[in-house]
């Protein structure tokens, strides 16, 4: 047990080594986008559901997430519509939240950076939403094809996100670090005139070389 957050906790690592850390699942796919690079969000899931091309559940959801948390929109990749801007950005900063990511377009780039409020999404489109229908809030939501359900860990980073189920965090972790301490010293290797092939035991798979000679 520890005190730390989940942001201090996974300092050091990366998405991958944390996706390869769970065998490689909890990746969502490759349209979840960071808006801005070099900002990373660890924050535990607040979860959303929209109906399409409408963003009245996420204003609501900005009132009900608890500060530190990520809000996490299954806003269903609808295409042409933005869910949310830099107006909502600021509004969510200000009431602590950690930064969100959306299965669908944002839009205000420039200000969403600006803000340097952390945003990972499907996509930008300039056109806004309706705000007519209440969808669902804290309940188990699909983001870039993984299901993510409140209180997971939510890592975005510059490679894109993975969701951590709550309770693998402890293995995610021990066997990320264990992924970071062993390049570690496949570096000092390589430093030395070593090989990947020689170093992750790969030489075996490579075909018998034949002759180019006549």
């Amino acid at each position: 047990m520890t005190d730390s957050t989940p942001a201090e906790r996974f300092a050091a690592f990366s998405t991958g080594n944390v996706g390869d850390a769970l065998g490689r699942t909890g990746l969502c796919d490759q349209r979840i986008r960071p808006i801005t690079p070099g900002l990373r969000l660890v924050a535990p899931a607040f979860t959303v559901k929209t109906p399409a091309a409408d963003n009245l559940t996420i204003h609501r959801a900005l009132e009900l997430c608890p500060p530190g948390h990520a809000l996490v929109v299954d806003a269903g990749n609808h295409p042409a519509t933005a869910l949310v801007g830099d107006l909502m950005g600021f509004a969510a900063r200000q009431r602590g939240i950690a930064g969100w990511v959306v299965d669908g377009p944002v839009r205000d780039v420039a200000g969403l950076r600006a803000l340097g409020f952390p945003t990972f999404a499907a996509g930008v489109h300039p056109g806004g939403p309706v705000k007519e229908r209440f969808g669902q809030i804290g309940r188990p939501v699909a983001i870039g094809g993984v299901t993510v359900r409140p209180g997971d860990i939510v890592f975005g980073d510059d490679d894109g996100v993975v969701i951590v189920p709550a309770e693998r965090l402890e293995e995610a972790i021990a066997g990320a670090r264990a992924i970071v301490e062993k390049e570690a010293k496949l570096r000092v290797e390589l430093q030395k005139g070593k090989t990947t092939l020689e170093l992750l035991g790969l030489r075996h798979k490579i075909p018998a070389e034949r002759s180019t000679r006549a």
